[in-house]
């Protein structure tokens, strides 16, 4: 069966899973016109990247899990990869965060976080390995994707989906308002995002577990 048909029982798990992201984070979630919470992270190839070292850039950051179906909607449907490489072409730096803890569902190597690229022909400008969840603790990621814009000036303008319609159907996508595709073409012509702070909507992020 073609990977891009997503069968009923996926459906199903991940609608079980979480459809939309709960009210409460898990962390605080970081205030739009506020400063976005800095962070330093290694990414797929050895490189290190440092959100203070971006100022002057705008960023995108795509928390991932290659197995949660509504990720997969969006990049066997190609609309992950497009947005990242319009982005690209707009001077926009796109990081994609595999923030799932060791031994839970999305946890990726290098070698795996490459491969997959490769395989989708994904286009971030980096994959950063953040199996601890700081980066998504530091976000209050719920879910993926979720996504976040940050402006030139470090300000965090942009949180929630991708786009307006939660589901995991690829023929959806048309139909869709492109929260963050209209949100960076905002951002890039010097405007206020019209939709600031949407509810993301995926399957729930896989944070390291506490002992108990």
């Amino acid at each position: 069966m073609s990977s891009i048909i997503i069968r009923r029982r996926d459906l199903v798990l991940a609608g079980a899973a979480a459809a939309l992201a709960p009210a409460a984070a898990f962390a605080a979630s970081p205030d739009i016109g506020k400063p976005a919470p800095l962070f330093t992270a290694v990414d797929s190839n050895g490189k290190t990247w440092s959100l203070a070292d971006l100022k002057g850039k705008i960023v995108v950051i795509e928390t991932t899990n290659h197995d949660c179906p509504y990720v997969r909607k969006h990049y066997n449907a190609r609309n992950m990869q497009t947005q990242q490489r319009e982005a690209a072409a707009k001077g926009v730096v796109w990081l994609t965060s595999a923030s799932s803890a060791a031994g839970e569902q999305g946890h990726v190597t290098a070698a795996q976080a490459n491969d997959i690229v490769k395989r989708l022909d994904a286009a971030p400008a980096a994959v950063l390995l953040d199996p601890q969840s700081r980066i998504a603790r530091a976000y209050g990621a719920t879910v993926t994707p979720h996504m976040y814009i940050i402006d030139a000036a470090g300000t965090l303008v942009y949180k929630g989906g991708i786009d307006s319609i939660p589901s995991s159907d690829v023929a959806d996508i048309p139909k869709a308002r492109q929260y963050v595709r209209i949100g960076l073409d905002e951002v890039i012509a010097g405007k206020p995002v019209s939709n600031a702070s949407t509810r993301a909507y995926g399957c729930t992020l896989k944070y390291p577990r506490t002992s108990s």
